[in-house]
């Protein structure tokens, strides 16, 4: 597909992102100061599927999408000629992905730069998440309710946290949730003798990321964070966490940095998690939710 991006400028070719364009995909992420490595984009990359702008044999444009079972995905990974934004070549390749993608509910995270085209696009907000990170944080000893305790998570735990993920974010994402465990270490929420929340911590950007971390309430979600800082004091961490979810005013007290907002957004009708359900406590990551 060839197609002009914006008055002024060369032709833009889109085409499936391969393996190959991975190199030159992280140095676009790289000058836009997002921190993922070669590793990083290769990983999402095996989940989902993507599109690659072309100018003259230069890679300038990117778009990724995951599919979350028949009716639902996820778009992330939008990036059009950094160090800029232009607005036409994203406005393109999110029209193509969106088309490819063919689900009647699409979600995404939105930088403040993406934010206007999103909206344009007839995407809605859903919610904020704040994105915390830093190696200088001091935590204690955070206790947990009578009844419950912290335990490691095992190859049987495997369909219980694909289950804890569904019910707290609204969607089948059991292809995620075992990509992230096959690399992942994790911690399970064992409230007498059943699986009742969990944490991951894997290797990703700057440091390590904590999440996802789903619990039935913020006093355990504390603790499971609470556990994976305590292994990390003195190394970067980072956490994408819900606005609303209770936690930035406490990760701000403990010393780690606001790094900045997403907002997040939906294209037509996405489902929503019980009132009763578990909560998604911090994200995957902003591209995966």
């Amino acid at each position: 597909m060839t197609t002009t991006a914006q008055s002024g400028t060369p032709a833009a070719t889109l085409r499936p992102l391969a393996p190959e364009d991975l190199p030159a995909a992280q140095r676009l992420s790289a000058r836009m100061r997002w921190p993922h490595r070669l590793e990083d984009w290769a990983f999402l990359r095996r989940l989902g599927e993507g599109l690659a702008a072309e100018r003259g044999g230069r890679l300038v444009g990117t778009a990724m999408g995951w599919s979350l079972g028949a009716g639902f995905a996820r778009i992330g990974m939008v990036l059009a000629e950094p160090p800029g934004y232009d607005a036409a070549l994203a406005r393109l390749l999110m029209q193509a992905l969106v088309a490819r993608l063919e689900r009647p509910g699409i979600l995404l995270n939105a930088t403040p730069a993406g934010l206007p085209l999103y909206t344009a696009l007839g995407f809605t907000p859903t919610g904020v998440v704040r994105q915390y990170q830093g190696a200088s944080f001091s935590i204690g000893l955070v206790p947990l309710p009578p009844g419950h305790r912290l335990r490691p998570i095992g190859r049987r735990d495997h369909p219980a946290l694909a289950a804890l993920d569904a019910a707290a974010t609204g969607l089948p994402r059991p292809a995620l949730v075992g990509a992230l465990l096959d690399g992942a270490k994790g911690v399970a929420l064992d409230r007498e003798g059943e699986v009742a929340g969990f944490a991951l911590l894997r290797r990703f950007g700057q440091g390590q990321v904590i999440g996802p971390v789903v619990a039935p309430d913020e006093a355990t979600a504390k603790a499971l964070i609470g556990h994976w800082l305590g292994v990390q004091q003195g190394q970067f961490v980072r956490l994408d966490v819900p606005a609303e979810s209770g936690l930035p005013a406490w990760l701000e007290a403990l010393g780690l940095d606001d790094a900045g907002i997403v907002t997040g957004m939906a294209l037509g009708d996405v489902p929503r998690p019980a009132a009763d359900a578990p909560r998604c406590y911090a994200l995957a990551s902003q591209s995966l939710g």
